[in-house]
């Protein structure tokens, strides 16, 4: 590896094996830098993503040989000279041409044994793709220092340690998996890889190697719940440990998962790719916690005054602050600092920090504030806020209080245009599998488990919801959420449906 790699030298990977690690390793230990490809992408995609890194090598796997061989055929990445297949059953037309290295001829090198290695802390180890639920999504340098404070960070606040068995549920195309992998590397746990998540998979691994350990997803941790309920499994009695990104869980959620995983301490954390990872940390249930009450769970709900969903302190080595005025408690935007924050996005020169950053504070994108207590709370992403009758109404403020309801796993709202507001609320409701949806006006349930929209409305009025937040329209649910890699939701996509739903012209848009 050394004698290809030289200081700051970029290697984009495609490999859904724990061949990654290894390669991982090896190019940051040498002074290269990892820019991992989402296995989802197209091969548009990755080849427009490989023009921003501008890598020397391209490591594949059987998953994506054909990458590889339409890339040296057409020369389209100028900088690529070299392509790793990790593998044994590639074509023998691979095997032809000097620019491809197999596994054969990997292992034939001899082993160097002294290494004169220079590179700095504070140098680039990783190029990580955000989920792109804005656009193309960017290439977010992340430094050496960063993923070790990340990794430390982890270890001392959700407890990995040596004797963890860890699944991998996560992408390691994205920080969250891969900076929860390092976290687990650095303790010394044991490593369990899926090619790609799914529910039964999941199950079968957890049964098979006793999985202590895992990360979800709200949109995983629903599969996960709804295929144990499904299949009458109890096999999620060993996991103990359970670290949740990627979006609040509801309580009827948390609720739902302690049944399947009895043991586990469920850990939610709020962060971003820009910050390497977790911001802050909340332990939303604890069987073994007389803290948060008789049940081991505690309440995540929207503040009655500032709104803002509770989501925990900031871990020991990140500052946070909220900008604007002197009052407080001030609602503004969240800003952080720290050696986790990112270098810059790749192919700007790093030069977008003075966008972002002002004396070293870094503009996280969202709104929130900071009780007494010194915990965050989230009133929501500046780009999701929605402007209706001149009054700023921020998602998550309605979808936390709509998750509380028992009817209801999940809501996203959204605002569709509309002549006179300039936009109206809209609530989408993922309901629970024995809840009925009746119709859409009735504010009476006919039974102990219904649901309608007239029924939601009185439930917002009666929680004191103000007025212009309630949604105008409530609609059930009962396909996949569109989804980025990351289980991130991409609301525009949504919004979409929600327009065609309502058939509202996506010209309006």
């Amino acid at each position: 590896m050394a004698k290809t790699v030289y200081i700051d030298n970029q290697f984009c990977f495609f490999l859904l094996s724990d061949w990654y690690m290894e390669w991982f390793l090896a190019v940051t230990y040498v002074g290269g830098i990892v820019a991992p490809l989402n296995y989802r992408w197209s091969f548009q995609e990755a080849k427009s993503a490989m023009e921003v890194v501008s890598p020397v090598m391209l490591v594949v796997d059987e998953s994506c040989s054909s990458w590889a061989l339409q890339l040296q055929i057409d020369k389209c990445v100028s900088s690529l000279k070299l392509y790793a297949l990790i593998g044994d059953s590639f074509s023998p037309s691979f095997s032809r041409d000097e620019n491809f290295l197999s596994m054969n001829l990997i292992r034939s090198y001899s082993q160097v044994k002294a290494l004169a290695i220079v590179w700095s802390p504070e140098g680039i180890a990783l190029i990580c793709f955000t989920s792109g639920t804005t656009g193309r999504p960017k290439g977010v340098a992340i430094s050496h220092t960063a993923l070790i404070t990340q990794s430390l960070a982890k270890i001392a606040i959700v407890g990995y340690g040596e004797d963890d068995v860890y699944l991998h549920t996560a992408p390691l195309c994205h920080i969250g998996g891969i900076s929860s992998c390092l976290a687990m590397l650095m303790a010394g746990g044991c490593h369990v890889f899926l090619p790609k998540f799914d529910a039964e998979s999941s199950f079968s691994a957890i049964r098979q190697h006793h999985v202590t350990s895992l990360i979800t997803v709200p949109a995983m941790m629903v599969d996960l719940v709804s295929f144990a309920r499904k299949e009458n499994d109890n096999s999620g009695e060993t996991v103990n440990k359970i670290l949740n990104g990627g979006g609040g869980l509801s309580s009827e959620l948390v609720n739902l998962s302690t049944s399947i995983f009895p043991r586990a301490k469920i850990i939610s954390a709020y962060g971003m790719t820009e910050a390497c990872s977790s911001l802050t940390f909340i332990t939303v249930h604890d069987p073994n916690s007389k803290k948060l009450g008789k049940s081991g769970s505690i309440d995540c709900k929207v503040h009655s005054k500032n709104g803002g969903v509770l989501v925990g302190k900031p871990a020991p080595h990140i500052e946070l602050r909220i900008s604007g005025s002197s009052d407080l408690p001030l609602v503004g935007s969240v800003l952080t600092r720290g050696p986790h924050v990112m270098v810059g996005y790749c192919g700007q020169s790093m030069k977008i920090l003075s966008d972002s950053v002002e004396n070293g504070w870094f503009d996280t994108g969202d709104i929130g504030w900071i009780d007494s207590n010194g915990d965050l709370r989230l009133v929501g992403r500046k780009k999701d806020r929605i402007k209706s009758g001149g009054e700023n109404i921020y998602p998550e403020e309605v979808e936390s209080l709509l998750c509380q309801h028992p009817g209801v796993v999940y809501a996203i709202v959204v605002g569709i245009p509309d002549t006179r507001l300039d936009e109206k609320v809209v609530a989408c409701i993922v309901i629970r599998e024995d809840w009925n949806w009746i119709d859409q006006v009735s504010s009476h349930s006919q039974g102990g488990n219904d649901l309608s929209s007239g029924i939601l409305l009185t439930y917002c009025r009666q929680r004191n919801l103000t007025g212009y937040k309630i949604p105008k329209f409530f609609i059930p649910w009962r396909k996949p959420l569109p989804l980025t890699t990351s289980g991130k939701l991409k609301r525009e996509d949504l919004k979409k449906e929600a327009m065609s739903f309502l058939q509202i012209p996506s010209s309006r848009l």
